[in-house]
């Protein structure tokens, strides 16, 4: 018998089953996906991430597992642009997912059209968080501009949250001014009220509620309902202005991690999950304003009607307000130069 004519097939044959064996390993092996997100959306994502799974291995997907990053919403993108491997952003302002498809096509061009909505899953508005009773009496923006009033915003350039409360106030100003010279003196009186500029939403809120810092908290509704039911309805009350912005907040797969990855799939449904019913009534539950109009008739009472305004239909759109407001030497950081 000739064994070494057989030897390479033998060989061959262990070789063969080696690669068979590595291939269904990986195809048995757990998906890991990375959301890099704002500031104030940890619980939300802490209850989406397992439904999601839940909701992935019923559809017949392998075992997935999400991990969460927070911050600013403005430090996360830039974290993610110089390379952070998050699957999926999920962020409070347009222009963070803008700014990863100018740097190097991160995020396909066309995010705003890959999912209902223009990619916005939910939506939310700026309003006041004061202390129990409301002792300064504080029922709109004009009184935000008092002397002696101290106002707690998170820093506009790192913050989302921040950049939304001076777009609100600067809206407001506009709209009772009817100038922009006159909304740029309010703005100006407002932030003159600032004692400290924490770098995002959560980190203002560790002001107001722990530090006891300052008379009022600007922040997003969510974040404030959260608040009064966490710290107790006897600590805070929650004021809704006559007018404020609409603040929808955009999600994208960043489509060169995940090709690197191998993990659109899983990423493009993750984001898809959050505008089904099931995501939608987790948006709710966490005092977000959910998209499905059947979920948001059900959560009525906690979301009361307010006015509101975008970005687009009172302040040019998201590029112009980059420019003028919050680029290096813009009327935010002159405003806050002569502060």
């Amino acid at each position: 018998m000739n064994t070494s004519s057989r030897q390479p097939n033998a060989v061959r044959g262990i070789l063969a089953a080696l690669v068979l064996s590595v291939s269904a390993s990986a195809a048995l092996a757990d998906i890991t996906l990375l959301n890099v997100s704002y500031d104030v959306s940890r619980e939300l994502y802490k209850d989406i991430n397992p439904a999601f799974s839940a909701h992935w291995k019923a559809q017949g997907g392998e075992p997935v597992s999400v991990n969460q990053s927070h911050g600013g919403s403005s430090k996360q993108a830039l974290s993610v642009a110089a390379g952070l491997d998050a699957d999926v952003v999920t962020m409070n302002q347009s222009p963070d997912i803008d700014i990863l498809v100018e740097r190097g096509g991160l995020v396909a061009a066309d995010w705003r059209q890959r999912l209902p909505h223009e990619a916005t899953p939910y939506t939310t508005t700026s309003v006041f968080l004061v202390r129990k009773g409301n002792p300064k009496n504080i029922k709109d923006w004009d009184d935000l501009a008092r002397d002696g009033l101290q106002v707690i915003v998170p820093n506009p350039k790192t913050s989302g949250n921040g950049r939304y409360t001076y777009l609100a106030a600067w809206g407001y100003a506009l709209d009772k001014s009817g100038s922009e010279a006159g909304a740029r003196e309010f703005v100006g009186k407002l932030f003159a009220n600032v004692p400290v500029l924490d770098g995002g939403g959560r980190g203002a809120t560790t002001t107001f509620t722990q530090r006891d810092v300052g008379d009022v908290l600007v922040t997003f509704e969510n974040e404030a309902i959260l608040i009064a039911r966490e710290l107790g309805d006897n600590k805070f009350d929650v004021v809704y202005p006559s007018i404020s912005i609409d603040a929808s907040a955009p999600v994208a797969v960043v489509k060169s991690v995940t090709e690197k990855r191998g993990t659109a799939k899983a990423a493009e449904a993750y984001l898809e999950f959050l505008f089904s019913p099931e995501g939608q009534a987790i948006i709710a539950k966490h005092n977000f304003r959910p998209r499905d109009a059947a979920v948001l008739a059900q959560n009525a009472d906690k979301f009361p009607p307010i006015r509101t305004f975008t970005v687009d239909e009172k302040l040019g759109g998201w590029p112009a307000v980059q420019k003028t407001h919050f680029a290096d030497g813009g009327i935010y950081d002159q405003i806050i130069e002569r502060r």
